[in-house]
């Protein structure tokens, strides 16, 4: 009889705990979306909607000061008119010339940053003097290097007459050096988030992996190539598809100091959505634009992502 009531009450557990563990499985459920709710509302509010009603009013000939009422459908119009653009064409080859960017930036932020991480004093202090530029308002940036490149009075041409070069750049004021004048602030201004990301990648290295390659006869530049890039490949990946990003979203910095100009030599893609969608006041050619900036970035990011998984170790 006791074999009986104690098999009576396994069956019940076994019925019992399947149930009991899809409940559980149900309210854990629950909870994460409620955790998450208030950010994939935000973002579907604030970014997917949006993306998705500017690829209809895409397909539109519209202004949006007459209002909803007014849209007319004119199919692939729009994207027609930016094959023959020039403003447009000009613009995405200047965002091709402000890709450079990232690499050099990069490059010099790598180097700061094994140059503070080997350091043993003042560590702290390098680190806080090359972040400044990222955290500083780019209004106030952009003045400060509108002041070193001016072309008479300016402190970077005084330095180039002083050293024998009689008619130096005009920088900012000159088609053919204004869009160069533009990436060396780009530079400037990236060099401290790089170095800081840089610095947490470096520090995340094993130090053990130096004392290996070091007792197996590695000199410092041969650890650095064997040891210290191969690890950091993920932080450079981030950097990359970061700074990429950023260089075809450039707009506040050409806003305030060229304008686009001059004669369009500094346009790039955002600035001229931002011409044709609040100056000209044409919303679905400006669409239209911010369709072919998404796809530009999604199909660069892809390439980056298929490509990262040849030189990229995690």
């Amino acid at each position: 009889m006791e074999q009986v009531l104690i098999k009576s009450v396994t069956e019940a557990k076994g019925r019992t705990a399947p149930r009991y563990a899809r409940k559980q499985s149900f309210y854990n459920n629950i909870a994460g979306y409620l955790f998450i709710s208030p950010m994939l509302i935000t973002t579907t509010m604030l970014t997917i909607i949006p993306i998705l009603l500017s690829a209809i009013i895409s397909f539109t000939d519209w202004n949006f000061i007459t209002g909803i009422g007014h849209i007319k459908f004119t199919g692939v119009k729009n994207y027609q008119g930016l094959v023959h653009d020039e403003n447009f064409l000009r613009a995405i080859k200047n965002n091709i010339y402000l890709m450079g960017v990232v690499p050099v930036a990069m490059f010099l932020s790598l180097v700061l940053a094994v140059l503070i991480n080997s350091a043993t004093y003042f560590k702290t202090f390098f680190k806080v003097i090359y972040f400044m530029p990222f955290i500083s308002s780019f209004v106030a940036v952009a003045v400060l290097w509108r002041v070193l490149f001016h072309p008479n009075s300016g402190p970077i041409n005084g330095f180039l007459k002083s050293i024998g070069i009689a008619h130096p750049p005009m920088w900012l004021a000159d088609p053919s050096y204004a869009l160069l004048s533009v990436m060396i602030i780009m530079v400037w201004a990236s060099l401290g988030f790089n170095m800081i990301i840089f610095l947490a990648g470096l520090q995340n290295i094993p130090k053990d992996l130096y004392e290996a390659a070091g007792i197996d006869g590695a000199s410092p530049i041969k650890q650095f190539f064997s040891v210290t890039l191969p690890m950091l490949s993920p932080t450079t990946f981030f950097l990359l598809i970061t700074g990429i990003v950023s260089s075809f979203k450039a707009f506040d910095l050409i806003m305030i100091l060229t304008n686009g100009g001059p004669a369009g030599s500094t346009s790039v893609i955002v600035f001229y959505l931002y011409e044709t969608a609040f100056i000209n006041l044409k919303s679905g050619y400006a669409s239209a634009i911010g369709m072919i900036l998404l796809f530009f970035i999604l199909l660069i990011t892809l390439i980056q992502w298929i490509g990262q998984k040849k030189w990229v170790n995690y």
